[in-house]
């Protein structure tokens, strides 16, 4: 059989795609790769679709052994170990890909030519780990097949990177009327309560009307400020309704950075129009489509 074979598992490994989508009314979030750019970028790399399964590590990397000759890629945020970033390779069998701890940055992606091979719950591979929809964190001893879902040439070379840096950009959020200037006032840090649900934030508090909202809808990426005033950034496991307003929304094309943080990094927020959002977004698929 055509797998890899789970040596070391890392902090939080998972398998995960672009997510389940279509489910919210279940009160299922879409969940999928924290930084979907980097898992897109991998699979593109090896020849893949771009939802194919990939293994998303965050902040420590893992150790897998390949049973097979594979072309694999690894992308997102440099976890060491010496191997290529940002570029597809060719692994023979029995050698072991190791990651280490991340130099920068809180995930990266291990994508595989061909994907790998698992069972899908509700059209995804992806794990939802507050659930387990879709499994768990990858374990010492586990096999996962390869897949033959490739679907073009894998590419030769090293590709460019996405670079970011700066403040998240954000539209308006729907309750964006009942805040002033005060998200954008001043910096916050990434707390060691973050996870794939959200990240909580600590600075300066901002004032909450709460109490005055219905339970309603919420996106991913949505920037929440509950009763204390701490902002929230909604994540990919968020739940799908809430409560607390919601001043603003990170742009799509920024929501991959979102996935790189880690505790202690610091964030700040800057406004931009929806037309800016559009154009930033064109050129993020721009950049990723010259890969093929």
């Amino acid at each position: 059989m055509n797998a890899i074979r789970v040596i070391e598992p890392g902090f939080q490994t998972t398998v995960q795609d672009l997510g389940r989508f279509g489910y919210a009314h279940l009160g299922v979030s879409a969940s999928g790769a924290a930084d979907a750019l980097a898992l897109r970028a991998g699979n593109l790399l090896v020849g893949n679709a771009e939802n194919a399964p990939a293994l998303e590590m965050t902040l420590t990397g893992g150790a897998f052994e390949f049973e097979s000759r594979s072309v694999v890629a690894i992308t997102g945020s440099d976890f060491g170990g010496g191997q290529p970033l940002w570029s597809a390779f060719e692994v023979a069998p029995g050698d072991v890909l190791r990651c280490g701890v991340s130099r920068m940055g809180a995930r990266c992606y291990l994508s595989v030519r061909g994907g790998i091979d698992v069972l899908k719950m509700l059209g995804s591979a992806s794990t939802h780990l507050l659930t387990g929809i879709g499994g768990r964190a990858l374990r010492t001893g586990d096999v996962l097949p390869i897949g033959d879902a490739a679907i073009r040439q894998w590419r030769r070379g090293r590709a460019g990177q996405p670079s970011g840096g700066g403040a998240l950009r954000v539209t308006a959020g729907p309750q964006a009327r009942w805040f002033g200037d005060e998200l954008y006032a001043a910096a916050y840090q990434v707390t060691e309560e973050s996870n794939r649900m959200g990240l909580r934030l600590r600075g300066p508090a901002i004032a909450s009307p709460g109490g005055h909202m219905v339970t309603e809808g919420v996106p991913l990426g949505a920037v929440q400020i509950p009763p204390e005033g701490q902002p929230i950034v909604l994540f990919v496991e968020h739940q799908t309704t809430g409560g607390y307003p919601k001043p603003a929304n990170v742009i799509s094309a920024d929501l991959w950075r979102v996935g790189q943080l880690r505790p202690r990094d610091e964030v700040r927020f800057e406004r931009v129009t929806m037309e800016g959002a559009l154009e930033l977004l064109r050129r993020q698929e721009e950049w990723l489509y010259s890969f093929l």
